[in-house]
């Protein structure tokens, strides 16, 4: 009666014999074609060394204009724009400016990545439910799958630095956008449609001036979802060598500093707010003009 009670497995030589296949195969991989991926991605890296670059040598008050700018062409709040100049008023105070412009490099090159690589993708699995079935899955395990077990691959064919940490992220953050993009293309009303047949649009025609417009407030709900995850994933990053806020982080929880965690942490926070509510407000302005041009 011991089989009821200890389940059929593999032996230890043949499972251990198998995990070294794995992992020699993979090494293999990545002698062969590690050279060439890296020369592969790096324009992406010198792109974002460039943008890096670019923050920390701005002057601090030119820093705070833009953000005013960007902030009040995105919310048209002033209440929102006030908060975020406050904000990094704050960062900068405490002390955590260069590590926030750093931070301010990866995501948005993360997540213009995600945006360059997710909204076709996601256009691409509304046109085709077999194209849907197929990445469907591949989605699930990006969202699922714990981000260490795929820093393990990144890391033996890059190395430590920007650009393993970069795709951690990208990684991390894609699905939101892809699935979001696809919902809201679906989400489209077929009488809309079907009024745009009547006048003899073309596919394209149809997919360009009226599905994306109006599915745009899922569109910038998948953006927004992708930069708060891709924010999520800035301590983990920074333990393959990227800089930014993560790095203090990840030495406070090391050696239990408890104000130095807090500080960034908080930095963190306020970022992730300060997107959050731009995006969603720049969103629904945008909708609300599609509407009105429509009506009109």
């Amino acid at each position: 009666m011991e089989f009821l009670f200890e389940f059929p497995s593999l032996g230890r030589r043949t499972l251990s014999a198998l995990k070294k296949a794995i992992d020699e195969t993979f090494k293999g991989f990545s002698r062969e074609y590690g050279e060439a991926l890296e020369n592969f991605f790096n324009p992406l890296l010198k792109f974002l060394v460039w943008l890096e670059k670019l923050l920390l040598a701005t002057p601090w008050p030119l820093i705070l204009v833009l953000v005013a700018g960007l902030a009040w062409l995105g919310s048209r709040s002033l209440k929102i724009t006030i908060g975020s100049v406050m904000a990094f008023l704050a960062i900068g105070f405490f002390g955590m400016w260069e590590d926030t412009m750093a931070t301010l490099a990866i995501i948005s090159v993360s997540t213009l990545l995600c945006v360059i690589i997710g909204i076709p993708i996601g256009i691409l699995m509304s046109r085709s439910n077999r194209m849907q079935s197929l990445i469907m899955p591949v989605l699930d395990v990006m969202q699922t799958i714990p981000s260490f077990v795929y820093l393990i691959p990144v890391v033996m064919l890059l190395g430590i630095g920007k650009v393993p940490g970069l795709l951690a992220v990208c990684i991390y953050a894609m699905p939101p956008i892809v699935r979001l993009t696809n919902l809201g293309i679906r989400l489209v009303d077929p009488e809309v449609l079907e009024a745009a047949d009547a006048f003899g649009a073309t596919p394209r025609q149809k997919m360009i001036r009226v599905q994306i417009p109006l599915a745009l407030p899922n569109i910038f709900a998948g953006i927004n979802q992708t930069i708060m995850m891709a924010l999520s994933m800035v301590v983990i990053a920074s333990m393959i060598g990227v800089k930014g806020l993560g790095v203090p982080v990840l030495r406070a929880v090391s050696n239990q500093y408890l104000a130095l965690g807090l500080m960034n942490g908080l930095a963190i926070v306020a970022l992730a707010i300060i997107f959050d509510r731009v995006s969603q407000s720049f969103g629904k302005r945008l909708q609300q003009y599609r509407v009105g041009s429509a009506h009109e």
